[in-house]
C-alpha cells in the first residue's frame, strides 16, 4: 500500500521564474503557477509536476565534482499528514527541521504535503 504520491520534484534556485520558463519552453509544457519564491512546470494545473523554489544563497552543482552535489527534492502528497509521518519513520527516514520535512535513509531531503483537492484519492488497503 502506498503512502503517498509524488507531488512536485522540486529545484532549488536563485530565481524561480527564470528557471520555470526554461523548464516551460524545454518541456512545451505551462507555468501552471508562480509567486516570487515558487513557479511549477506542468501539463495542467491540476497535475504535478516540476517546481522551482527561491534559495537566495544558492550555489549550482558541480557535477561530477561532488562538492556541490545535486540540488532538488521531492514533495510527497498525502491523505493524512499524522499517519504519513509515522509511517515514513517507520520505513527509516528521520524528521529534519522545518513542518513536515524528513530524510530519507541515505539523508536526501522529502516533504509530506496534504493531497491537494484536484488530485484524485490515493488508494489505502
Amino acid at each position: 500500500m502506498p503512502i503517498g504520491r509524488t507531488h512536485h520534484v522540486i529545484f532549488d534556485c536563485p530565481d524561480p521564474l527564470a528557471l520555470a520558463t526554461f523548464y516551460s519552453r524545454l518541456l512545451g509544457q505551462e507555468i501552471t503557477y508562480r509567486d516570487e519564491d515558487f513557479a511549477v512546470v506542468s501539463v495542467s494545473d491540476r497535475a504535478s509536476g516540476l517546481a522551482f523554489q527561491r534559495a537566495p544563497d544558492h550555489r549550482p552543482p558541480t557535477w561530477p565534482d561532488p562538492a556541490l552535489p545535486q540540488q532538488l527534492h521531492l514533495d510527497v502528497m498525502v491523505e493524512d499528514i499524522e499517519a504519513a509521518r509515522a509511517a515514513v519513520l517507520r520505513l527509516g527516514a528521520t524528521e529534519l527541521p522545518g513542518p513536515n520535512v524528513f530524510a530519507d535513509p541515505a539523508g536526501h531531503p522529502f516533504c509530506l504535503i496534504p493531497r491537494p483537492h484536484w488530485a484524485p484519492p490515493i488508494p489505502r488497503d
